[in-house]
């Protein structure tokens, strides 16, 4: 039984090939790090965990009315940890899955939002354009409703919004200083995570079949691959 991470099981969505070549070949096309996001990330949790251990609410909820505040949770670390994630397990059904979070904010009701952090860098940031434009703004969608899946099934009350922490970069200010300036967005989707066991088996299943599914017309990757198999049989 593969032990199946969020980002896998968003590959099986978008291509089954590629999933299968990832976890069952070790073959996958090699990524540079997002150092920038990733160093936007970490200052954005340390910011937040200031008004954790002050169990009080950022700025950013009181601003945009979220009555909540960041969870504090013994667990909080290990469900931030890439290499640990928060999972479930099902032997019955045959599936090992997990992810690791960015944060989770507690409401007074007990239910808890799930947040994650984005970073990017736009002339004008538009996200109603942005999601009905891109697959992986609906990927970033999926991403919480994977979240939330994962909290329900280790008995927590999750609630129905989550929300995106996203980080403008502003490209066009006169003097750089060696300082990158960003204008905040706080984004909040309204998710159903009812698919989301359903996909899990379906991927576990494919591992598990050693079918190697044929390449798909909308994977960038099988794309580049054909053509290039095509131009050298010229």
């Amino acid at each position: 039984m593969a032990k199946l991470s969020r980002s896998g099981v968003d590959k099986y969505l978008r291509c089954p090939r590629c999933f299968v070549l990832q976890y069952n070949h070790k073959i996958k096309p090699k990524s540079l790090p997002f150092s920038l996001n990733i160093a936007v990330d970490n200052i954005c949790k340390k910011e937040i965990d200031y008004y954790r251990e002050k169990k009080e609410p950022h700025p950013l909820f009181l601003e945009h009315g979220i009555d909540a505040i960041p969870y504090d949770h013994p667990e909080i670390d290990t469900w931030r940890n890439n290499f640990k994630g928060i999972r479930f397990v099902d032997l019955e059904k045959g599936y090992d899955f997990g992810g690791a979070i960015d944060d989770v904010w507690l409401k007074p009701d007990g239910e808890l939002i799930i947040s994650d952090v984005k970073a990017t860098s736009k002339n004008i940031f538009d996200w109603d354009e942005t999601f009905n434009k891109y697959d992986y703004a609906k990927g970033y969608k999926r991403q919480l409703e994977m979240y939330q899946w994962l909290f329900r099934k280790n008995g927590f009350k999750v609630a129905k919004e989550a929300y995106l922490v996203y980080y403008n970069g502003l490209r066009n200010e006169p003097f750089f200083n060696n300082q990158l300036k960003f204008e905040l967005h706080l984004v909040r989707l309204d998710c159903d995570d009812s698919w989301v066991e359903e996909k899990i088996i379906e991927a576990s299943n494919l591992l598990d079949s050693k079918e190697i599914p044929p390449s798909s017309s909308e994977c960038e990757d099988c794309q580049y691959v054909k053509k290039r198999l095509d131009t050298e049989s010229i």
